[in-house]
């Protein structure tokens, strides 16, 4: 098995089990086992918000797919349920791996107890959990990302766009995860001119209470941020996300998108003109890569770290007002550049 350095980037089942999949919220395209030991497929739990996210989840999704296109095999992803607690995590872990999937993957921060626990009980399936570098386990893959240095990119770009000279922050959860989002991105402000003025808020304490889940605390939030002068909106919140970005649209103002690229994504379609740019993590690479290594028989594990030097944030161009900006486009390659070189150190809190 292939350890990975903590700097480096990178038969059928039963009706009983089918059943307690399906209680569980899954969606699967299953594929039988070949009883030659091989895995069933790939499998997510995913993080708040679910699927339909056009965020974090989804790229996840795209990860599964893509591997089990490719691979040739099923796939299943199980939908959180509200107040849920890790047992409930670890009951869904451990469904999917005597089912047979390998890898399992917990998308989110929230599921590092529950990985912890079932990877000890399951040491021939590979575990992978997004968002977290805490588990040191032969079987575990961390899977993480520098999401300050593409935010950084994200305050160059917002500090070069405002007419108004004050961007807004919009933070689904005030943990230390979305704090690195909100340093790299004032710093990137910062940076670039001094003078433009950043408003911060986090929609809620926990994610339990909705911040990741919660369109219309978005909305509020960047509503109020607006009237109080911002501009350019950049948004941390998941879900949340998109009614950050229905405010913007509605005041004819930036918005700055995150994960995925949310110019490109159907269900922001009607908003598209005003999503600038989003900063990405390819959490879909990520997920694919993993399962592309259990399947090569050589499995990722430890602390698997993707940045803007290896391509695994960066910010998306498809919105042509933010591609074809020269002046724009000059700084962003100029700020790179000092970020992988290490001119420019990002801060993460």
């Amino acid at each position: 098995m292939r350890r990975v350095s903590r700097i480096a980037v990178a038969g059928v089942a039963t009706a009983t089990l089918t059943a307690a999949l399906a209680a569980c919220g899954g969606t699967s395209n299953d594929a039988a086992d070949s009883g030659d030991g091989k895995s069933k497929g790939i499998a997510l739990a995913y993080d708040v918000g679910g699927k339909g996210d056009q965020s974090f989840n989804d790229a996840a999704t795209r990860g599964m797919e893509k591997a089990a296109s490719e691979f040739k095999y099923g796939s299943k992803a199980v939908e959180p349920t509200d107040g849920e607690s890790d047992a409930d995590k670890v009951q869904r872990l451990q469904t999917l791996a005597k089912a047979g999937y390998n890898p399992v993957i917990g998308v989110g921060y929230a599921y590092a107890p529950a990985v912890a626990e079932v990877a000890d009980k399951f040491p021939k399936t590979t575990f992978g959990i997004v968002d977290d570098e805490t588990i040191d386990k032969k079987n575990v893959a961390d899977m993480v990302f520098h999401e300050e240095q593409s935010s950084y990119l994200a305050g160059v770009t917002a500090a070069l766009t405002t007419k108004s000279k004050t961007v807004g922050f919009v933070g689904g959860v005030d943990i230390p995860l979305i704090h690195k989002f909100e340093a790299g991105y004032k710093q990137g402000v910062a940076d670039t001119d001094p003078k433009v003025k950043v408003v911060s808020q986090f929609l809620t304490e926990k994610a339990e209470d909705g911040g990741f889940a919660s369109p219309d605390k978005g909305k509020t939030a960047a509503e109020g941020q607006i009237e109080d002068g911002a501009d350019v909106v950049y948004h941390a919140a998941g879900l949340s996300g998109q009614g950050v970005i229905e405010a913007a649209s509605a005041a004819k103002v930036w918005a700055i998108g995150v994960d995925s690229d949310q110019y490109s994504q159907d269900a922001l379609k009607a908003y598209k003109q005003y999503i600038l740019t989003s900063a990405t993590k390819d959490v879909e690479g990520a997920v694919y890569n993993l399962a592309k290594s259990v399947q090569d028989g050589k499995p990722e594990t430890g602390v698997v770290r993707a940045s803007l030097k290896t391509g695994g944030v960066g910010l998306a161009d498809s919105n042509p007002d933010f591609k074809g900006n020269a002046k724009l486009q000059a700084a962003l390659e100029k700020a790179t550049t000092g970020i992988n070189d290490g001119t420019i150190k990002v801060k993460t809190s």
